[in-house]
């Protein structure tokens, strides 16, 4: 019943985009400690065990968060004209940037795209798996906000590069490795999978940590970084050895009139549930959406089940699968 994604634009990849890269190096340092990538993906977690790879993560910008200093990535005008060229668009408003630093990963990251958008549904009122089988219905198309983003590398580290499937799931991805830093690549992870591979340096045993380890500049003047798990150092080494990105993204209008016409065109989970069950009885389906089950991820299984989300060829294991 899903129908297959497919997008004929590759992103579009911008060089030499940051100019005072010590700017960055501040930001990093001023906004220390980062804390180990949690996610949908690992509903189930609970951090106790030292199961977490060495991706750490943080917001600057996004709900009430605006780190001083956010504007270099956020108000970036050679990424917004990228956005405005790939989509053919007017106005782009940004919404969230966040930075991740990784090291000492032997495996990919999970193959995905990034969670979607539906004007009147988000993470803060739908189950985030919810929000992904509307995604791959395709029934909700016409309430999802348009979303551009933008990934940026701060330097050159020992693997590390980026998988993509431009062309949809049933092509090949392409590759983005090697020669990436101060790029970025700029267009629709929302509707484009996409993976990280897997970043050095790479040790003889894998390093794992908690969710309550933190990285951090070390505060022996070394300028080492160092990751600090319950009290013991885990892993230590300077930043240029730490592959470090930013993530930009925004909401994407074709016009300002646009914009304001559909921003009160809003869906309900009346709404949700009416548009499965219509698509559902024409499909000679027994499964009706039951809004009180919303919660139940044995529920929500059963409906992943029937709009299934598709496994791009060239998927590689990644390393919540392995070690969690």
């Amino acid at each position: 019943m899903a129908s297959i994604f497919s997008y004929s634009n590759p992103p579009i990849q911008l060089d030499n985009v940051i100019e005072d890269l010590d700017a960055v190096v501040g930001l990093l340092e001023r906004n220390a400690p980062y804390t180990p990538l949690g996610g949908w993906f690992r509903p189930d977690h609970d951090g106790q065990d030292a199961t977490s790879p060495m991706w750490f993560q943080k917001t600057w910008m996004g709900a009430e968060v605006d780190v001083e200093g956010s504007e270099l990535f956020v108000g970036h005008e050679r990424v917004q004209e990228a956005v405005r060229q790939f989509y053919g668009a007017e106005v782009v408003v940004p919404h969230t940037l966040f930075v991740n630093l990784m090291a000492a990963i032997p495996e990919c990251g999970p193959v995905h795209t990034d969670n979607p958008l539906f004007r009147g549904r988000d993470r803060m009122n739908t189950p985030m798996l919810l929000l992904r089988t509307m995604f791959w219905s395709r029934l909700f198309d016409e309430w999802a906000t348009k979303q551009a983003t933008s990934i940026w590398w701060m330097n050159d580290v020992e693997g590390g590069g980026i998988a993509y499937w431009p062309e949809g799931p049933e092509k090949p991805p392409q590759r983005h490795v090697g020669a990436m830093a101060n790029t970025s690549l700029v267009g629709d992870n929302h509707g484009m999978f996409h993976q990280v591979e897997p970043v050095g340096p790479f040790l003889d045993e894998p390093l794992l940590v908690s969710t309550a380890a933190e990285l951090a500049p070390a505060s022996d003047g070394s300028g080492d970084w160092v990751v600090m798990d319950r009290g013991v150092e885990a892993y230590r080494a300077p930043l240029d050895k730490i592959r470090v990105s930013v993530l930009w993204k925004s909401h994407v209008f074709s016009t300002e009139e646009e914009r304001r016409r559909v921003e009160n065109d809003t869906l309900s989970f009346d709404d949700v549930a009416r548009i499965f069950n219509e698509d559902l009885a024409k499909h000679g389906k027994d499964f009706r959406f039951d809004i009180s089950r919303v919660d139940d991820p044995d529920f929500i299984a059963e409906l992943r089940n029937i709009y299934p989300e598709p496994v791009p060829i060239g998927t590689r294991t990644s390393v919540f699968d392995v070690y969690s």
